[in-house]
């Protein structure tokens, strides 16, 4: 009988996910990602410890910050788990499991209004400049 496994991630139960959402706003803000912020979810959802959300302009620069946030990613030794959305879809989810990642333009992040929904949670200091 074939075993069912699923992919984790190494060492996610002792990585300090903050970091984690400051090297991921810092990947989206090298492609010029806008308006980038994280909140601090640890106990108030059981799906994630974060959420780091960015507006992107375009398509073209959806899929840059995209890109370039999975190869940062990869550097370190996380692969997304899943990823759901589109760059035609205007919205993009990646889930690193401890921190999942908000892509939209910005109708659709308007739209979504997770920044509304989250408002209440602690907001991660990303260290990025204004």
């Amino acid at each position: 009988m074939a075993k069912l496994v699923r992919k984790t991630q190494p060492d996610t139960q002792e990585e300090d996910y903050r970091a984690t959402a400051r090297r991921i706003a810092h990947l989206a803000s090298d492609i010029k990602g806008e308006n980038i912020v994280a909140y601090d979810v640890e106990g108030l959802t059981v799906i994630t410890d974060a959420f780091v959300i960015c507006t992107a302009r375009s398509e073209p620069q959806m899929k840059a910050i995209a890109r370039n946030i999975r190869e940062g990613m990869k550097e370190i030794g996380r692969d997304t788990l899943y990823t759901e959305g589109g760059f035609k879809d205007s919205w993009m989810v990646l889930d690193f499991g401890t921190i999942i990642v908000h892509v939209f333009r910005g109708d659709a992040r308007e739209f979504y209004d997770l920044d509304g929904l989250w408002a209440d949670s602690p907001r991660i200091d990303l260290g990025l400049e204004d």
